[in-house]
């Protein structure tokens, strides 16, 4: 039977008339406008201007993207300039899945190692010093591992020269590709203070010579992300300190395209899947420029890549949520194109992790590959207009950032004069503003909160002695956390939520009210308590607000606020203490709040 041909294409558009973007602002035009007066009105460009975002790095998201005029040269996974892709990805061997261990008990971590291996993980990455494995304890943690099948990467922030030798003592003579003995001295001294020292770098590359496919250096910039940087510009940091790396290599005699075989990037992964994965990819863009300047033959330009879901997006509140932080990241990676990911425990921000999140965590990257196929297609974004654009705009912008450290002296000398220090400092507090307002809900946190919940107890981990410039991490839900845990010594204290008129009147506000509160670990309550918030529309403030407010004054509450704005009260605006509403500084008013229900003012409703 002979089979018909294949049709070359499909026609969809046949019989409807072409459209473009001018068609497309009139559209959005009226939308925009409708519940904008009739002397406010915006034009269709002005209507497309309004529904654009922002991103972190000065990213600006256009509401719709088309087609360019001009299409791109998209090129090809593994090829220059290798933004889709190190290399052409294989089915069965998408990216290597990684699982982190850092208990110093070496019996417990070498049990953990053996369960993950036996389960879907494919390479191990142990961090050893004072903060996790004792040195002396890495032979037996990975006594289990077959190093000819699971590679082993080390980390340390403490005894980096000692991790690698450990680790060197384990390989013998052998030739085991995927290994890496983990040298990052920028790295460590941004995340435990003082100066580093560059100078076991060049030893450790020639402790490789002889061993293709064991690397010395990785480039992990994890300690500036948790510390809060923005997402553009902890690869621009990446950028710049593997630079700072092969300008020293380089003059201890070891050639660009030597030095080049020898670097892995270790970033954060968030659960902005689009961010993440175009961060991947203006990764290996921007670093394969830096191998064409430098003379690096193409074939190793491409930028090795470990992306690990990012700890600063974490919570101990609900720490469920994390599990699906975690998979948006995981799947942000594997777009990304990531040789490597590693998908921290949901529970890792209360200690050290348990054998259950452990399971879990490894087998959030076994579904992402083998069940939902997303491992199957190499750069499976690729020619999309949006994550196209989104790479440019961040390969633009990290390379811009790298420019301004290359004036300040390059990473190390940034690092030194503060330069870096308030980059993040200024990224974190714009950030914190954004947490404090919602503008960047936390689900889970501060938005859809649940009271009520058992904490969840883990094992601490080591403390970490640090000095004077160290960046400490920084959770994105602390703030959160810290209201949560003053109400819990207060045994979940209680707002009044005074409604006022009908249900029509007071449901919405009220909602709002009663999740607010929640976010600090507040029940609302009617009676009983020397704080109120006053819930309803304005018509029902300018009709029932006085008798309200005089009635909750009587029974003794020391503060009332209003949800909405004061103004709606009219001419009893100054009966209130304040107002709470929609982009305010939530946190500075649960603060507030709490600060009312400790000192125990007031007295019974």
């Amino acid at each position: 039977m002979t089979q018909p041909a294949a049709p070359t294409g499909i026609p969809l558009a046949d019989g409807f008339p072409p459209r473009g973007l001018a068609d497309w602002q009139e559209l959005a035009a009226v939308v925009v406008n409708k519940r904008r007066p009739e002397g406010a009105h915006l034009t269709p460009v002005q209507a497309q201007e309004s529904l654009c975002a922002s991103l972190d790095g000065g990213i600006t998201l256009d509401p719709l993207y088309l087609r360019p005029a001009v299409d791109p040269a998209l090129g090809m996974p593994g090829r220059m300039p290798f933004t889709r892709g190190r290399v052409l990805r294989e089915a069965n061997l998408p990216w290597d899945v990684r699982a982190l261990h850092e208990d110093p008990d070496a019996a417990l971590s070498r049990a953990a190692v053996l369960d993950d291996l036996e389960h879907g993980v494919t390479s191990v990455w142990a961090h050893v010093g004072e903060d996790g494995i004792a040195a002396a304890d890495l032979a037996e943690v990975i006594a289990d591992v077959r190093l000819d099948l699971a590679p082993v990467v080390v980390s340390s922030t403490t005894d980096q020269t000692g991790a690698a030798a450990a680790l060197l003592d384990v390989l013998g003579g052998g030739v085991l590709a995927g290994v890496n003995l983990g040298h990052d001295p920028i790295g460590a001294a941004a995340r435990r203070g003082g100066a580093p020292d560059l100078a076991p770098l060049a030893a450790a590359v020639r402790a490789c010579t002889g061993r293709d496919g064991v690397r010395a250096i990785t480039v992990d910039t994890r300690a500036l992300h948790d510390a809060g940087s923005d997402d553009v510009d902890e690869i621009a940091y990446a950028v710049a300190t593997g630079v700072a790396y092969l300008r020293h290599l380089e003059d201890e005699g070891i050639t660009p395209a030597e030095a080049f075989a020898h670097v892995e990037f270790r970033i954060s992964a968030t659960a902005d899947q689009f961010l993440t994965a175009a961060r991947l990819r203006a990764l290996r863009r921007v670093w394969a420029r830096v191998g064409e300047v430098s003379g690096v033959p193409v074939s190793e330009r491409g930028a090795r890549t470990h992306a690990v879901t990012s700890l600063r997006m974490t919570s101990r509140e609900d720490p469920w949520v994390n599990l699906l932080r975690g998979t948006l990241a995981a799947f942000g990676a594997s777009l990304g194109g990531a040789d490597a990911i590693t998908v921290l425990p949901y529970d890792t921000a209360l200690g050290l992790p348990e054998r259950f999140s452990r399971r879990l965590a490894r087998n959030t990257q076994v579904l992402l590959c083998e069940e939902s196929n997303i491992g199957r297609v190499s750069d499976p974004a690729g020619g999309s207009w949006y994550v196209e654009a989104l790479t440019d705009d961040v390969a633009r912008s990290v390379w811009a950032t790298v420019q301004d450290l290359e004036r300040a002296g390059g990473m190390v000398s940034a690092l030194a004069s503060g330069v870096v220090h308030e980059r993040v400092a200024a990224a974190a507090a714009e950030r914190d503003r954004g947490l404090a307002t919602r503008s960047r809900p936390l689900t889970g946190i501060s938005t859809f909160p649940i009271l009520g919940q058992p904490a969840l107890e883990r094992r601490p981990r080591a403390t970490l002695v640090t000095a004077d410039g160290a960046m400490a991490p920084h959770r994105d839900a602390a703030a959160y956390e810290a209201l949560r845990e003053r109400a819990r010594a207060l045994d979940e204290p209680g707002v009044v939520v005074r409604t006022l008129g009908v249900q029509r009147d007071f449901a919405a506000r009220a909602a709002f009210v009663i999740n607010l509160l929640a976010a600090a670990g507040i029940r609302a309550v009617e009676q009983g308590s020397p704080v109120a918030v006053l819930a309803s529309s304005g018509k029902a403030y300018a009709a029932h607000a006085a008798d309200a407010v005089a009635d909750l004054r009587a029974c003794g509450v020391s503060q009332v606020w209003v949800a909405g704005r004061a103004a709606e009260l009219g001419e009893h605006a100054d009966l209130v203490d304040g107002e709470v509403f929609d982009g305010a500084d939530v946190v500075a008013f649960l603060g507030g709040v709490l600060d009312a229900l400790e000192s125990g003012a007031g007295g019974e409703q």
